[in-house]
């Protein structure tokens, strides 16, 4: 049993972290900007801290606890409305993560375990080709950009210090409770709405919400974790038509997909301004997962089928 915190515990991610942690027995700290604004379930220990970023006092949360999760951030969204968004996304995701580590290192925290992006390694990868945890980082927008520095400052303190930390870049993540685009597919499959993508021929890694907390939670205590990255997915790639079949069936209404030739959609795209919208669901983004199979012995406990069921499930049950 550990005394853990999670930061950022009112997210989608932290929320199913929560919840297995408490389930497993762990003694659960809960980190959120305003306790108005969290339903966890257990009998969690909620601390509000306030906005994070280079000012945030987290002393209170990390008072006593083994480890840190750190799942706060500033999250990437396709439409940016900050002018400097950069700036914005450093005040968060790179001045609050240091802050929180030179606390953590100062209230004797063992270990942090950061939920990064596979971002940090860029936006795409060509066929037969995929992302691993050696590669030279190429984030190419100001959320991926501030991932990265996240990533450099949590290794610095390492380094200097015996905070020992563990990353963690997941790519798409679904789930009961999704948001986002994700959601927004399932919406257009539960309508019915004709989609123009039943001839796309990529491969997409996502990874599952229980598979990602199976990870994280390997990575709380395993030994060999201590300042090592891990690429995290699914390890069953699909491309987006399958996707959104088997997604169909999973919410028993067969997808209605068009055949259009992905060239034709990305002349399209570009001419109404959605590149960035068409590279997600046209583009290649394949992740290599053997390192934390082979140097942690894990392996994603549940199937893409069984994950995109339960989210199907939990999409109905909110009609």
């Amino acid at each position: 049993m550990k005394k853990i915190l999670v930061t950022g515990a009112s997210g989608f991610v932290g929320q199913a972290l929560c919840s297995s942690l408490h389930a497993q027995g762990h003694v659960v700290r809960a980190a959120v900007r305003s306790s108005d604004s969290i339903t966890l379930a257990g009998d969690l220990d909620v601390v509000a801290v306030g906005e994070v970023g280079a000012q945030t006092n987290w002393s209170l949360a990390l008072a006593e606890m083994d480890c840190v999760i750190h799942c706060a951030a500033r999250t990437h969204v396709m439409h940016e409305k900050e002018a400097d968004a950069l700036t914005a996304y450093r005040a968060v995701n790179v001045d609050g993560t240091r802050r929180l580590a030179e606390q953590a290192v100062e209230s004797g925290v063992k270990r942090l375990v950061y939920l990064s992006s596979i971002k940090v390694n860029g936006e795409q990868t060509s066929k037969d080709q995929c992302f691993t945890a050696t590669d030279l980082a190429m984030p190419e927008d100001p959320y991926g950009i501030s991932k990265c520095e996240a990533e450099q400052v949590l290794l610095g303190v390492a380094a200097r210090t015996e905070l020992e930390v563990v990353i963690i870049r997941p790519p798409l993540v679904y789930g009961p409770g999704v948001k986002g685009n994700f959601h927004s597919m399932l919406k257009w499959l539960s309508r019915g709405i004709p989609l123009p993508l039943g001839a796309i021929h990529n491969m997409r890694s996502l990874v599952g919400i229980d598979n990602l907390v199976d990870l994280i939670i390997t990575c709380i205590d395993h030994p060999v974790a201590a300042n090592q990255t891990f690429l995290v997915s699914d390890g069953e790639d699909l491309s987006t038509t399958d996707l959104l079949l088997l997604l169909g069936k999973a919410l028993h209404k067969p997808a209605r997909l068009l055949p259009v030739p992905a060239s034709v959609l990305e002349i399209a795209a570009q001419l109404a301004g959605k590149k960035a919208v068409a590279r997600r669901l046209l583009g290649i983004l394949q992740v290599d997962i053997s390192k934390p199979k082979e140097v942690l012995d894990w392996s994603p406990p549940v199937s893409v089928d069984e994950g995109l069921q339960k989210t199907a499930a939990w999409f109905l049950s909110q009609r």
